[in-house]
């Protein structure tokens, strides 16, 4: 998190205006109107403002007190400081949407993380989740990355005991960086 506590002006700037379109179709399309979503790890508030615009009632958290400063006065509410390991939430959420947030958490932790999430999910509650694509595990750029391919994906929630609806892949949405790619992966409590 230090990373973003020192660069979150920078990250704000550089993410604030990523087209996410495509995933949000998929992620709304499983979702009532009026539901309750968890923005897990919000970063800029992005996703929050969108979900928040399309009526939805929207909590966000953040791992990095300088990113939550930010995110609570773009979306106008509270971001709550919050890293997954501690969540608490039972059964509050229709949907959580974890975007480019989960990549963080290293492999090892990774299954004790899902757990909460899946505690934080309603009864058949979807996660959106994306991870930059390939195998690699560690530091990279002053960050700690937990990259997956799709056919990893699967196994990691699936052995989490949640139900796969769907993967794809995607380019970034940044302009600076639209030759990465990204594993995108859609599942059901």
């Amino acid at each position: 998190m230090n990373y973003y506590d020192e660069n979150a002006k920078e990250f704000f700037d550089g993410t604030i205006d990523a087209d996410m379109t495509s995933n949000y179709t998929e992620f709304l399309n499983e979702l009532q109107d009026n539901a309750y979503i968890l923005d897990a790890g919000c970063g800029s508030g992005r996703d929050t403002m969108m979900f928040k615009s399309l009526g939805y009632n929207v909590t966000a958290i953040d791992g990095s007190i300088e990113m939550c400063k930010l995110a609570s006065e773009h979306c106008g509410q509270e971001v709550l400081h919050m890293q997954f390991q501690d969540m608490d939430f039972n059964q509050e959420f229709d949907g959580i949407w974890a975007s480019a947030s989960l990549l963080h958490v290293p492999s090892i932790e990774l299954g004790g993380v899902l757990i909460n999430f899946k505690n934080a999910l309603k009864e058949n509650g979807v996660l959106h989740a994306s991870f930059k694509y390939g195998d690699f595990e560690g530091m990279r750029n002053g960050r700690y990355f937990n990259d997956l391919t799709q056919d990893l994906a699967i196994d990691v929630f699936e052995k989490s005991d949640f139900k796969v609806i769907k993967t794809w892949l995607t380019n970034d949405s940044r302009l600076d960086r639209k030759d990465e790619k990204w594993t995108n992966i859609l599942v059901r409590k």
